[in-house]
C-alpha cells in the first residue's frame, strides 16, 4: 500500500512556499535541499545558525532508514525480512516500531488495513501510465499472503508464520522518518524547520516567530490548488487521497492505490481525501490511510475512543470538505477557508 509518491501540499509561512510534486521554493532559509528517497522527493529547510551541518545529518537519517524500511530495495532490512529463509528474524528498533504501528492500525481498521498487503499491491501498476486492473484470479492468489495474524512481534524478534506474507510499510515509513528527523532536530535545539517527506508536511519551532501555513491539496486539480489552508505552529499535516496515484481503464473506471486488505481492490468509502493534523508524525501518516479505508464515521469514532489529540479534514467524492474536531464535532469547510490552529 505504497502511500504518497507525489507531494500534495502548499506550505507558506512569511515568505516560505512549499509546493507539491517535489517543487521547493523557500525564501531566506538558513539551509534547504531536496533529494530523492523511496522514489519520492524529500525537501528539508532549516532555520538555524548550524543549518548546513544539521541538514546533512537529516539526510543521513533518510539514507539509514531507507536502507531499513524499503520493501523494494534488495539491500534493505525489510526486503531481507520479506524474503526470509526462516519464519523468525531479529530486527532493528526502527523496523520493530513500524511493524508494531502497522499491526495496531490493522486492529483499528477491523482488517481493512493490513501490513502484509505487499503481495497484492505488487500486482497493481499506478506509476507507469499503462496501468490496468489485475485479473481476479491473480488477486485471489495474492490474497493468500495478506495475513497480519501470521505476524508476531516480540520486541526485536519477529515471526511470520505464513510463508506468502510480505510486509509493506508505505503507509507508515514516511511519517516515521519525518518524526525521527524532527526528534533529532529537537535534541540539537534547532530553532525552526520544515520537513516535506513525500507530501507529509511536518514543522518544528518557527520561522521569524510566525506560524506555518499549510495548504491542503484540492483533489484532482493542478498542483498547488488548495481546498483549505491550515495555520499551525509545531506539528504535522498529512493527507492521503485517491488522486495521488491512480489510472483510468478503457471503460473509464478509476482505480486508485489505496487498497482494501479485505478485497485486494481499491477501497470505496465515499472519500477522496483525508488529512490528519496532529503532533505524532508516524501515527498521523498511518491514520490518514486507515481513515480512507474505514470511512468518515468509523474514523471519527476511532479518534474519540482513543482520545487522539488530532483534527481531521475529510473531502468526499463530490468535493465537499468538513473539519472534524473531537471536542466540537464536524464543521463544513468553504473552499479557500483558513483553519487556524495556532
Amino acid at each position: 500500500m505504497s502511500k504518497i509518491l507525489s507531494a500534495m501540499m502548499i506550505l507558506a509561512a512569511a515568505g516560505i512556499l512549499l509546493t507539491g510534486c517535489g517543487s521547493f521554493d523557500v525564501k531566506d532559509p538558513s539551509a534547504s535541499d531536496t533529494r530523492l528517497y523511496f522514489d519520492t522527493t524529500v525537501s528539508i529547510s532549516i532555520y538555524d545558525d548550524r543549518a548546513e551541518e544539521l541538514l546533512e545529518d537529516c539526510f543521513s537519517i533518510c539514507d539509514e532508514l531507507e536502507r531499513t524500511l524499503s520493501a523494494q530495495d534488495e539491500d534493505s532490512e525489510l526486503y531481507r525480512v520479506n524474503h526470509r529463509a526462516s519464519a523468525e528474524t531479529v530486527i532493528s528498533d526502527a523496523l520493530s516500531d513500524c511493524v508494531a504501528m502497522g499491526l495496531e492500525a490493522g486492529e483499528l481498521s477491523d482488517g481493512e488495513f493490513d501490513i502484509t498487503i505487499l503481495p497484492v499491491s505488487e500486482l497493481w501498476d499506478f506509476s507507469s501510465g499503462q496501468g490496468y486492473a489485475p485479473e481476479a484470479d491473480e488477486i485471489a492468489k495474492a490474497m493468500e499472503g495478506v495475513d497480519a495474524s501470521a505476524v508476531y512481534l516480540d520486541g526485536n524478534r519477529i515471526t511470520i508464520s505464513n510463508a506468502e506474507a510480505m510486509i509493506d510499510l508505505g503507509a507508515i515509513a514516511k511519517g516515521y522518518i519525518s518524526g525521527r528527523i524532527k526528534d533529532y532536530l529537537k535534541e540539537k535545539g534547532c530553532k525552526g524547520a520544515v520537513i516535506n517527506l513525500g507530501g507529509n508536511v511536518s514543522t518544528l519551532g518557527s520561522k521569524k516567530e510566525k506560524p506555518f501555513k499549510v495548504g491542503i491539496q484540492k483533489p484532482f486539480t493542478d498542483r498547488g490548488e488548495t481546498i483549505a489552508t491550515v495555520n499551525i505552529n509545531e506539528g504535522c499535516v498529512i493527507s492521503s487521497g485517491t488522486y495521488e496515484r491512480y489510472f483510468i481503464d478503457w471503460n473509464e473506471k478509476l482505480y486508485h492505490h489505496i487498497l482494501s486488505a479485505k478485497t485486494g481492490y481499491p477501497c470505496d468509502t465515499g472519500l477522496t481525501e483525508v488529512t490528519v493534523i496532529g503532533d505524532d508524525d508516524m501515527l498521523c501518516d498511518t491514520l490518514s490511510t486507515v481513515f480512507m479505508l474505514t470511512g468518515k464515521e468509523k474514523a471519527e469514532q476511532i479518534v474519540r475512543d482513543r482520545e487522539y489529540d488530532m483534527k481531521l479534514v475529510f473531502v468526499d467524492n463530490e468535493g465537499n470538505a468538513v473539519l472534524f474536531d473531537p471536542g466540537t464535532g464536524e464543521k463544513e469547510i468553504a473552499e479557500g477557508e483558513v483553519i487556524d490552529l495556532t
